[in-house]
């Protein structure tokens, strides 16, 4: 009678933990929120269902071809701008996205609202590009891009781009301008 309780007890919280749901402001190396690696631009409406979707188009009105795909609260506060790998096929998956909401978080609570020393403090910095305006910080351990002005920089280090920047050279508490997730699945 005893192992029959103990077996429905197991069996129950095994049930309630595959039924827990998903945060929609989480970021990981393989989601951010709802989205996945593995999500197509054709999943994007179901996915956003309460939110609002819009495409952006290029210049060549005939082919009708997009390119980045925004997402954007009921209320209008802009959340995400997805870019498709392929922009004008349906079945393609998402190669980057850029995130602009500070309630999306990793689970080090990593924003876009973060410093440089959150970065340098929680994750190894696998690579540092030395850009015209910005600098480009790469976490391979969560799939991100983070892209520092240089006007956060000290002086002497602003204008020479043949400089090789180090995490050492950027002040801790230099501001996050743009936040990425990107993903390289193929179609």
């Amino acid at each position: 009678m005893n192992k029959s309780i103990l077996y429905l007890t197991i069996l129950s919280l095994l049930i309630a933990s595959c039924n827990k749901e998903q945060d929609p402001f989480q970021i990981d190396k393989q989601h951010i929120g709802l989205l996945t690696d593995s999500t197509q631009v054709k999943d994007l409406e179901a996915i956003y269902v309460k939110d609002s979707i819009a495409k952006g188009f290029d210049d060549t009105e005939f082919t009708r071809n997009f390119n980045d795909i925004e997402i954007f609260e009921k209320g209008g506060k802009k959340l995400l701008s997805i870019s498709p790998r392929n922009p004008s096929d349906s079945t393609s998956y998402i190669q980057s996205v850029r995130i602009f909401d500070p309630r999306f978080k990793t689970d080090k609570k990593l924003s876009t609202e973060s410093s440089f020393k959150d970065i340098a403090d929680n994750y190894k910095i696998t690579r540092i590009d030395n850009l015209i305006n910005s600098v480009v910080v790469t976490v391979n351990e969560i799939n991100a891009s983070f892209t520092i002005d240089k006007k956060e920089l000290p002086a002497n280090l602003r204008f020479d781009r043949n400089l090789e920047i180090e995490a050492t050279h950027i002040p801790d508490n230099a501001k996050i301008k743009f936040f990425f997730i990107n993903w390289n699945k193929t179609n």
